[in-house]
């Protein structure tokens, strides 16, 4: 408990030296208590101070690279969330830089040892200085022995006790996320225990680096027969929890256009590969690289598009790709109506809405795009208008499709750099004819019959059970026995029932220690 409190006012502490808190007082107005607060308990040190001509998200952006690990996947994973923070900050913070100082190779080298084992520690030839360090990781290139051959390798390793570290901070962030919701009533929107829940939920995952090795592993599978795109093999008897080894990158970082020129290499079918690439990845596949920025992208002397740094990927099920391609498609053909009652069958939309209003405002954000290049079409703007149809249509954010949403913007600049009058939808129109085809071929609508067949006659033989079942949880339903709220919240829930033990703890054993002063005082 005690140590909960110390690590909250070390945060505390971090958020007024740092100068976050000035700044978020720029763009959202923090309550009188709450500033009074952070001014008393920054007392005694120097506060950072920036230029005044930099935007207040640009001064976030800075302060949160100055508070470490914790601070920078925050600032990170609410850059992808513009329905809490606005578009304009959410952009902002899409420039954070999750750059620290490297940790020793000694240290790497005992983290690889204990996790590899002696035997395999000792087929590792070389190990460079590490290449790059980030706010989770950092890189080695090694050389290792592999089937009696000498290979060049990435190694990925996890920093020295960062579970631990980004844990007791996210702890004593939940506990003030949970002070501001239930003493400052506007904040209740903003769902900060969420939000924090959902950040520990996602970094815990990426902080586990098999499960990053698992999907370059389902991507490079997808993708071995695709021309043009080449995901780096992973090296499993040298992955495990804490480091991860893939083949080491030969190529031109895709954001050095100039080498890419003397290279011979075609910037208009790169940025036309590009973008379709990333369409066939999320359109056929459904499982798609979802941080396609610049740094995470190189180029082979083949042309090959070589992909990178595999921590957040997208999923989308059959039934969201389908609905996917049909919305692009219909932009593409301008039948607005079409995307509309596409949003309508998809559940995007509620069923009460007007189907006309909503194909009109679609319209608003499809009539602007065509007849332009890309370098004149704003993927932010366009976004933006997009949350702000989902707003005034009561739309449900669906995670998935915010990750695809947000990809695609970045991929569309990636490509606005190379080749500035790509044109973003005729490029796309081959992939997503190509697979609304092969979905509607009389051979696909035979197999989804024949599989819906199969799985009805798979379930005849439970057919009374389940019949049994139905019966009795009716039963129930009827005497009041049977919550059928949803259960997607239990997690959070629980985090916020542990809160509210904690708090009432506090002021239990304040109680207890004011008691304590006046009987012996």
């Amino acid at each position: 408990m005690f140590n909960r409190i110390f690590q909250l006012f070390k945060i505390a502490r971090k958020l007024s030296t740092s100068g976050a808190i000035d700044t978020i007082n720029q763009i959202y107005k923090i309550p009188f208590i709450i500033n009074i607060f952070f001014v008393a308990i920054s007392l005694g040190s120097s506060k950072k101070k920036f230029e005044d001509k930099k935007k207040p998200g640009e001064k976030l952006c800075i302060a949160l690279e100055g508070m470490g690990t914790t601070f920078i996947k925050l600032g990170q994973f609410l850059a992808t969330r513009p329905d809490i923070i606005g578009e304009e900050l959410a952009n902002n913070l899409e420039k954070l830089q999750d750059k620290l100082p490297a940790f020793e190779t000694y240290e790497a080298k005992k983290i690889i040892r204990k996790e590899v084992g002696e035997i395999q520690f000792n087929n590792i030839l070389e190990l460079s200085e590490p290449i790059a360090a980030a706010s989770i990781a950092q890189v080695h290139i090694a050389k290792i022995k592999n089937e009696n051959q000498s290979k060049e390798v990435a190694i990925k390793i996890l920093r020295p006790d960062i579970e631990k570290l980004f844990n007791e901070e996210l702890d004593a962030l939940m506990l003030f996320a949970y002070i501001v919701e239930n003493t400052i009533s506007k904040s209740k929107r903003l769902k900060l225990v969420e939000v924090v829940h959902l950040l520990r939920e996602i970094t815990n995952i990426e902080m586990d680096l098999r499960f990053e090795a698992a999907a370059a592993n389902e991507l490079y599978e997808n993708t071995k027969n695709d021309k043009g795109f080449n995901v780096p093999r992973i090296f499993w008897n040298y992955t495990t929890k804490r480091i991860l080894t893939l083949d080491k990158v030969e190529g031109i970082s895709i954001r050095e256009y100039e080498k890419l020129k003397d290279q011979g290499i075609n910037l208009k079918e790169l940025a036309e590969n590009l973008i379709q690439h990333f369409l066939k990845q999320a359109v056929n596949d459904g499982f798609f690289h979802g941080d396609m920025h610049q740094g995470n992208l190189f180029v082979d002397q083949k042309g090959n598009i070589i992909p990178v740094d595999f921590g957040i990927m997208g999923r989308l099920d059959k039934n969201n790709r389908k609905f996917l391609a049909e919305i692009l498609y219909g932009f593409i053909q301008r039948d607005y109506k079409k995307v509309a009652e596409v949003h309508f069958q998809a559940g995007l939309v509620p069923q009460d809405a007007s189907k006309e209003e909503f194909a009109q405002a679609l319209r608003s954000v499809g009539e602007p795009i065509f007849g332009q290049s890309i370098k004149d079409i704003s993927g932010g703007n366009l976004l933006a208008q997009l949350f702000e149809i989902t707003e005034k249509f009561n739309m449900p954010t669906q995670t998935p499709l915010l990750i695809l949403q947000k990809t695609m913007v970045v991929v569309e600049g990636v490509a606005r750099k190379l080749y500035p009058e790509t044109n973003i939808w005729e490029v796309s129109r081959p992939v997503l004819e190509d697979w609304l085809k092969n979905i509607k071929s009389p051979k696909n609508t035979f197999d989804t019959a024949i599989n819906t067949s199969t799985e009805i006659i798979k379930r005849i033989p439970n057919f009374p059970d389940f019949m049994d079942k139905a019966n009795y949880a009716l039963q129930l339903m009827a005497e009041g026995k049977l919550n059928l709220g949803p259960g997607n919240n239990k997690n959070i829930e629980a985090e916020q029932m542990r809160l509210k033990n904690f708090k009432n703890n506090l002021i239990i054993g304040f109680l207890g220690i004011v008691i304590f002063i006046l009987l012996v005082f």
